[in-house]
């Protein structure tokens, strides 16, 4: 929505979000996922997120075109989803997001431990949770894996997926497209990328054969230019776009007796707002000239 459209109608995108939020965290209760109506006979798709809200901004329509396809979708949380900036955000006191914050009136005196894992990591956690069951995936993959020095990094989550592979032959893969995955000018996202470089080995070696990667960082980009180069422009549909946003929501509620603070809201809002207007994902194969290594 832009900035025209909020005048003319009135509604701004930080309410609307709100709004959804409200309604989307009615009833989700984490740990559980909807029942799988996904062939038994069918191949999984394996979808990686490396942190939590990953798989909202960047694959949750990809996931819903599985799931119509009638193929389980089996969803991997990478990473521990350790975050020092977000206690910070959270002991502030007056949130510095004003009005966009999803609890604008909640003076955020929290008193969390700076360590970004004790309240951060739960909390994050349980907004995952309810993405996932907003999505409908059939089973939720949690590795817990701290983000270590690169190079064991790598190996860790070549093995992993590794073993995933061995335990679901023929399931197709779907990482982040991490080499591409940067904010303005800084350089790619390190645990993207590593993810990227884990499936570029596991290909090498036969171990992957059906392989592709979302952009989820696409959304930093201005609209014209986020398709580029894609191997694929998925374009949602209404009733999948609607699971991608009540996974939005997900991120953006604010109900501490359910342990959800918005944190997902509080870290990438822009981009969860740029993904919640916009009807596409970005699908890449990789490229010839890939280039394995630390960004």
């Amino acid at each position: 929505m832009s900035e025209h459209e909020e005048q003319r109608t009135g509604m701004s995108r930080r309410r609307l979000l709100a709004a959804g939020a409200l309604t989307a965290a009615a009833g989700v209760a984490q740990q559980s996922l909807w029942p799988s109506v996904a062939s038994a006979a069918a191949k999984p798709a394996i979808f990686y997120s490396p942190h939590q809200d990953d798989e909202a901004i960047g694959m949750a329509g990809s996931i819903q075109e599985h799931k119509a396809a009638g193929r389980p979708v089996y969803l991997v949380l990478v990473t521990l989803g350790k975050n020092v900036g977000l206690p910070k955000i959270m002991n502030e006191g007056a949130c510095s997001r004003g009005s966009r914050c999803a609890s604008p009136n909640d003076f955020h005196n929290l008193g969390w431990p700076t360590d970004g894992i004790s309240k951060v990591v739960p909390a994050r956690t349980a907004e995952f949770m309810a993405s996932a069951k907003a999505l409908g995936v059939d089973k939720v993959i949690n590795w817990k894996l701290p983000e270590t020095e690169y190079n064991r990094f790598v190996d860790t989550v070549t093995a992993k997926v590794k073993a995933l592979a061995e335990q679901y032959p023929g399931a197709s893969h779907k990482f982040v497209a991490g080499w591409m995955d940067k904010l303005g000018s800084d350089p790619a996202n390190g645990t993207h990328k590593a993810c990227s470089d884990a499936a570029y080995r596991l290909m090498n070696d036969g171990t992957l054969t059906d392989v592709r990667f979302n952009h989820i960082y696409a959304y930093n980009l201005p609209m014209n230019e986020r398709g580029r180069g894609a191997a694929h422009v998925l374009n949602i549909p209404d009733s999948h776009m609607k699971a991608k946003r009540n996974a939005i929501y997900a991120y953006n509620t604010w109900d501490p007796d359910r342990n959800f603070y918005a944190l997902g809201y509080h870290s990438v809002d822009w981009m969860l707002e740029a993904a919640h207007y916009d009807a596409r994902e970005f699908v890449y194969t990789l490229p010839s000239n890939y280039r394995p290594g630390q960004p």
